[in-house]
């Protein structure tokens, strides 16, 4: 999941944030942690609504996504979530745009 997400945002500055770890450009761009029978992926509200109809096979909420630990991590679809994350970052002020 690092490595995926270290490809998709190389400028990235890498902390803990809420004790996940995280990649900031200027705001938050996602996090992420793992849990006893998934991997929490945290890109803010409105990515997760930018990319409904990619993640409709995988449970979300408002502002994350769960996959499951039994599959495959869909890595490209993780790196395009995070490019539009830098994008975003980089065309708005907010912190997290909901």
């Amino acid at each position: 999941m690092r490595a995926c997400i270290r490809t998709s945002a190389p400028g990235a500055k890498e902390s803990l944030k809420w004790g996940m770890p995280a990649f900031s450009y200027r705001r938050i761009l996602v996090m992420f942690a793992a849990f006893k029978h998934h991997i929490g992926f945290y890109p803010t509200p409105f990515a997760v609504r930018a990319f409904a109809k990619d993640l409709s096979r995988f449970a979300t909420a408002r502002g994350s996504i769960q996959f499951p630990l039994e599959k495959p991590l869909p890595l490209p679809l993780i790196r395009k979530i995070t490019a539009f994350r830098v994008r975003e970052s980089i065309e708005n002020d907010r912190k997290w745009r909901t």
